[in-house]
């Protein structure tokens, strides 16, 4: 299957993103284990081989460490790619932006960014403060793009009413489907571009759970999230029994029709897919070889809704 990755715009600027974006928070370790640098930097470089042009980290991933490997990476094709990045909730007070803003460019060995995003929202600090700042860097040069995540449709209308936002990073997938509350319509009907994080649930999309008879090591943090408690995962089951249908009559694998389903949803630009496996990634990048039928898409959410319906805790 030969890959033939896709591109679109960001929001309304002239920036072009791939419509599998590279997420980067493993690498910067913290609650994942990760591997050496070296292979880090070369499964960056694989991702731009194979068409990926953006790239997601944040200054809070393993406390800047991922944004050092990104910088390292990609620094040969600066210009080639786009790196978004994340200020942390702590600091969004107009100084604070600006501080993390400029450790990012310096960790990133870059004079821009191309999307700076809030990371989660604070109400303790106001938005106007916050994107005052944003407005400023991005005057200045310094960012291409402000972007926010984990905003709920009122919030990102209160940050509208400030700048346009060109971006929003949200959690989707077949598991978790919030958006859907009118948010990803707002966004689709405003030009703001919607990349979703845990694209394949922290990997229980991949089947390898349901059915490869793989189990988290015991220190796993992924024990902890409710997506993986012994009820859940059953309750999952008809929905991974669904993927592999629809996976075995593309040829393809759960993981890669998981992330196909999620690019065909109307208003979402880009999927963010994470791995340190070079062999999953390469075949997560080929999920935009997959044209999933309009019966095939809506069967997955169907089964989608009925599960999420049974899910507890989540």
């Amino acid at each position: 299957m030969e890959n033939r990755m896709k591109y679109t715009k960001l929001g309304k600027t002239d920036i072009k993103i791939s419509s599998i974006t590279h997420g980067c928070m493993e690498l910067g370790g913290g609650r994942w284990k990760t591997l050496d640098k070296e292979t880090n930097i070369n499964l960056l470089r694989t991702a731009m081989e194979n068409g990926i042009t953006s790239f997601d980290t944040a200054e809070g991933y393993g406390a800047g460490a991922s944004e050092l490997i990104v910088g390292e990476a990609l620094k040969a094709c600066r210009k080639d790619c786009v790196i978004a990045t994340k200020v942390l909730p702590d600091n969004l007070h107009a100084a604070d932006v600006r501080k993390a803003a400029e450790g990012s460019l310096k960790r990133l060995g870059t004079d821009y960014i191309d999307l700076l995003y809030v990371h989660w929202p604070n109400v303790a600090i106001p938005i106007e403060e916050t994107l005052g700042e944003f407005i400023k860097l991005k005057e200045e040069g310094k960012i291409r793009a402000i972007g926010v995540s984990n905003f709920s449709l009122e919030q990102i209308k209160e940050a509208m009413a400030i700048v346009h936002i060109d971006a929003l990073q949200p959690e989707y997938n077949l598991l978790q489907r919030k958006i859907e509350d009118g948010l990803l319509s707002y966004c689709a009907q405003n030009e703001i571009s919607v990349l979703s994080y845990n694209s394949i649930a922290k990997g229980i999309l991949s089947g390898v759970f349901h059915f490869g008879g793989v189990k988290l090591d015991l220190e796993d943090f992924r024990n902890e999230k409710p997506l993986f408690m012994t009820d859940n995962m059953k309750a999952e089951v008809p929905l991974l029994e669904k993927l592999r249908e629809v996976a075995e009559a593309h040829s393809a694998t759960i993981s890669q029709v998981a992330v196909a389903w999620v690019i065909a949803q109307n208003g979402m630009s880009s999927a963010i897919v994470g791995t340190q496996n070079a062999k999953h990634f390469v075949e997560n990048i080929k999920s935009v070889d997959i044209e999933l039928t309009e019966d095939e898409i809506a069967d997955l959410g169907s089964v989608s809704n009925m599960v999420i319906g049974q899910l507890v805790g989540v």
